[in-house]
């Protein structure tokens, strides 16, 4: 999918549009090197065109094997080994702080020690900046997303999904969340109970809740998600029916669900997986996305033998896959 190459001193790269990089925002995450793999994937799941990584951990033996040298270049020489970095570049339409938050939940969740800095600006003013490029976007057949400062819209018949991100994942702008939207809307026909675990924004919630599901549960790890949530709710008139949860995947919630959604990562969705019969009747549909190509089958493989999947969904690389109980 990507175009990687790798050059000493190791750098692997698969930005596309590399000649573009001064107009977008770069967020540099340092973890220790025994971590970068993990942290690697987790950022990949930010940006749909490449992540840029930094690690020297085994610059000698690379040296050795690549450029059949013995002589590092000094500057090489005193780079740190214990950590990596890894460089993810976000695009002017799109929202650094949403990345990052991202990122943090993820990281934490896995407990990875990190740092995260952007170097062009404070991700906070980013946001501001970036506000200017999230414009009202239709999805699916029946919904409407519409970032509550702009008023530039016109809705032709479709349900308007009000939404302020902040700083929690899920705008409805990246191939994830929009393919489980279209996913979404095809399988609410009214008086659902829906269960999203790592709610993010709680968009799938709220959009469930217009079309018509009785009630919906979000749960996230973080609570900065869990309150931007609440707040998209209320934004839609649907918080009475809305309940968001800080907690770690499904432990915190009980009982069974006809809708269960899983806009999260590849690892994430496979844990869940394990218990997720436990939360299902025999009509619930469990939607899964959030999953890289290269990790399809992982996913795939660590469904339940009771789980069948009847739907794919394809974007960019990005899968979404719609499963239900066999009969």
């Amino acid at each position: 999918m990507y175009d990687e190459w790798k050059s000493v001193p190791f750098i692997y790269k698969n930005i596309l549009d590399w000649g573009k990089l001064m107009d977008w925002t770069e967020i540099i995450v340092t973890v220790p090197a025994g971590d970068i793999e993990t942290a690697g994937n987790i950022a990949q799941m930010t940006v749909p065109y490449g992540i840029y990584i930094e690690d020297y951990s085994s610059l000698e033996q690379e040296v050795s094997e690549i450029a059949n040298i013995d002589l590092i270049d000094e500057e090489l020489l005193q780079k740190d080994r214990t950590h990596g970095k890894i460089h993810i570049y976000i695009s002017p339409e799109e929202n650094p702080s949403e990345a990052v938050s991202y990122i943090k939940e993820r990281l934490g969740a896995r407990n990875i020690e990190y740092e995260i800095s952007s170097d062009s600006c404070d991700v906070e003013s980013c946001l501001e900046s970036w506000k200017k490029y999230f414009a009202p976007i239709n999805v699916g057949e029946k919904i409407l997303i519409r970032p509550i400062w702009r008023d530039d819209y016109d809705a032709d018949g479709r349900i308007v999904l009000n939404l302020e991100p902040g700083l929690a994942f899920g705008t409805g702008t990246h191939e994830t969340t929009r393919l489980c939207l279209e996913a979404l809307e095809k399988h609410i026909n009214g008086g659902e109970k829906m269960l999203d675990v790592g709610c993010g924004s709680g968009i799938l919630s709220v959009a469930g809740l217009l079309l018509g599901a009785e009630s919906a549960v979000g749960i996230d790890i973080d609570e900065m998600a869990v309150k931007a949530s609440r707040e998209n709710a209320r934004l839609n008139n649907v918080q009475d029916r809305y309940t968001g949860i800080k907690g770690n995947l499904a432990d915190s919630v009980h009982g069974t669900y006809d809708i269960i959604t899983a806009n999260i990562v590849a690892d994430a969705i496979i844990t869940l997986s394990a218990d997720i019969e436990k939360l299902m009747n025999e009509n619930t549909v469990y939607i899964m996305s959030g999953i890289i190509d290269v990790r399809l089958d992982d996913v795939l493989s660590a469904l339940p033998e009771s789980i069948n999947v009847v739907e794919r969904y394809e974007d960019k690389g990005w899968y979404c896959l719609v499963a239900e109980k066999r009969a």
